[in-house]
């Protein structure tokens, strides 16, 4: 053994080692209540501010979906095949930001049907519909049912905004631009907000 070696046992005793470590076990219970007690005074988000988060979600959306198809020793993954697979996803990525997010909550009758709300901030009045395109959902029934959709939750006391996102990963939509655009609106006092992704 080195002298340095011998050293650098001998900087602290035993007793002083001690007292270091309950220092830092002190100071890790001070940050863990202090983390606590900051976390009950936390500023919630504005509206803008989930706005934004709920977008960006839904532009990340389609890489997520495209990644999470690479498992390791090609073990089973979620493959994106309709609108429910689609709210899977969707609701995970939204945890990751919100803790409260609800699906399956009813929406008031319209021309005597109701629907559900797909995925629903209720905290923030925020409601999201998601759509898939496939066969047999061309850009015309699309924006129909969208329409409908929009009906129905013009009457839900609970929602003041609406954002719709239709994932189109076969870019069957022609004009997503416009598309968007001709929705997205106040709806009376509705905030609508369509989204077609990915975008190309």
């Amino acid at each position: 053994m080195t002298k340095s070696s011998n050293l650098s046992k001998k900087i602290f005793s035993a007793e002083t080692e001690e007292i270091v470590k309950d220092i830092f076990v002190r100071a890790g219970k001070f940050k863990a209540e202090a983390e606590s007690i900051l976390s009950k005074y936390k500023i919630p988000l504005t509206i803008e501010e989930a706005g934004k988060l709920i977008e960006n979600t839904f532009f990340r959306f389609h890489k997520v979906a495209l990644e999470i198809r690479k498992r390791h020793g090609e073990r089973d993954t979620l493959q994106i095949k309709d609108e429910y697979d689609v709210q899977d996803l969707l609701r995970g990525l939204l945890r990751m930001h919100f803790d409260d997010v609800r699906r399956e909550e009813r929406t008031p009758s319209f021309a005597g049907k109701s629907a559900s709300i797909d995925l629903f901030l209720k905290q923030k009045q925020i409601a999201i519909e998601t759509k898939m395109t496939r066969n047999g959902l061309d850009e015309k029934k699309l924006g129909d049912e969208l329409i409908i959709d929009i009906a129905h939750y013009q009457k839900h006391q609970k929602v003041k905004f609406l954002y719709c996102f239709v994932y189109d990963p076969k870019a069957r939509i022609s004009n997503p631009v416009g598309f968007e655009r001709d929705l997205s609106r106040k709806h009376e006092k509705l905030d609508v907000r369509v989204f077609i992704m990915p975008r190309t």
